[in-house]
């Protein structure tokens, strides 16, 4: 198995990749190919390890391009026109079985243009979408699209609930997975027309597609660990994660101080150190690595652009497990059924 990984994209590229794919590169028994800009990933290499590429390992590999798709970039012009990019070399390796899955934690534009441009739609779905992983009570929740269309149709909706049922009942082997419609109350005459329609929808529909449609869900109700996926328009859907990742990462902050504040607390603290480390472990989203790209015909994956070297470490072997798993063959596979 060979995992693409685009060494240029994200906010803390190249520094974050890299560090990322040699963490993760004896965790997992796949090839790692960064693309990018070779003479400046051997001279990281070097600033950081002390060592050659050649030195780390045998299944971390180099492939040279010269451009970079740059985050204020069109997206659908940088994908025609940048042509020997990180990113469109990384999709065109992937297109031509030079590789399995690939990774970019750059533009979401572009690499929702340059998946469906290069890469192609799985027939039968209209508008490919990201499904990302968040923790849940005892459990995980998918939300499904985070962040790849911003304007959707009830149809697209339907296609997301139907996409995640097959992902999850695959994937995560849930035989029948709870998927609601993320909306501002759960009775169905709320929410806007979009949502009103999709509901309509998905309620005629569900039975025919083997969803198992549970209505309405609130976001406080997300995590409650009785729904397995929320989907939603990318534009609701982007801004319910970060504001989910927001919120976690002020728990976490506020936890701490409190727990510092003073040596009484400090020593408070102590016995329920165990308690409050699994906590932490469940409320930190890097562990759940990037979202999968679902509805292209290969498998691609979008890392969060703000990824650190931890993030892209586990993204890179949840890619290895969307492979192995066949998450995209079975999912072509239903779709054609």
């Amino acid at each position: 198995m060979k995992i693409i990984l685009d060494a240029m994209g994200g906010d803390n590229s190249p520094d974050a990749n890299i560090k990322g794919a040699v963490n993760a590169i004896n965790k997992v028994k796949a090839e790692v190919v960064l693309v990018g800009k070779e003479d400046i990933i051997r001279a990281k290499i070097k600033e950081f390890y002390g060592k050659e590429i050649e030195e780390i390992s045998d299944r971390l590999k180099i492939h040279n391009c010269t451009e970079i798709i740059e985050m204020e970039d069109q997206p659908t012009m940088a994908i025609k026109h940048k042509k020997d990019s990180s990113m469109v070399v990384g999709f065109n390796m992937l297109k031509q079985e030079e590789g399995d899955v690939f990774i970019s934690a750059g533009n979401s534009g572009a690499l929702l243009a340059g998946a469906t441009l290069l890469v192609g739609r799985i027939k039968g779905i209209d508008r490919p979408a990201l499904a990302g992983i968040l923790p849940s009570y005892k459990s995980q929740l998918l939300l499904m699209d985070c962040g790849s269309n911003t304007n959707c149709k009830p149809i697209n909706l339907l296609q997301f609930a139907q996409m995640s049922t097959i992902y999850l009942k695959n994937t995560f082997g849930i035989e029948k997975p709870a998927i609601g419609l993320l909306n501002i109350g759960t009775e169905e005459t709320k929410g806007n027309e979009l949502v009103k329609e999709s509901y309509k929808l998905l309620r005629e529909k569900s039975e025919e597609l083997g969803i198992n449609f549970v209505g309405n869900v609130e976001g406080r109700d997300a995590f409650s660990g009785e729904i397995d996926a929320i989907v939603s328009d990318g534009f609701t859907g982007n801004v319910f994660l970060k504001t989910t990742e927001g919120l976690g990462k002020f728990v976490k902050r506020s936890l701490k101080e409190s727990m510092m504040k003073n040596i009484l607390s400090k020593i408070a603290s102590i016995p329920a150190l165990p308690a409050i480390n699994r906590f932490a472990k469940t409320m930190d989203y890097k562990a759940y690595g990037g979202a999968l790209f679902l509805g292209v015909k290969k498998p691609v994956v979008k890392a969060h652009g703000s990824s650190d070297e931890i993030l892209f470490e586990y993204t890179i072997i949840q890619a290895e497990k969307f492979v192995e798993n066949k998450a995209v063959d079975k999912m072509i596979e239903a779709f054609t059924e």
